[in-house]
């Protein structure tokens, strides 16, 4: 998906974004989106990790 957007793209989106929140908000809003997606990667391994336990106790 992000390979389609390309460098001129993101620089776009950058902007935008600068614009819109402003500087002050960007830092929070990048470690807010850094702390979800760590949240859900965490959530994601555990349930892939339960269910592999399952599956090798039924073995």
């Amino acid at each position: 998906m992000l390979s389609s957007i390309g460098i001129p793209g993101l620089i776009l989106i950058l902007v935008i974004a600068l614009v819109v929140f402003g500087p002050k908000k960007l830092p929070e809003i990048g470690k807010a989106t850094g702390e979800t997606l760590r949240e859900f990667k965490n959530s994601a391994r555990d349930l892939t990790d339960e269910e592999n336990e399952q599956k090798e106790n039924k073995s």
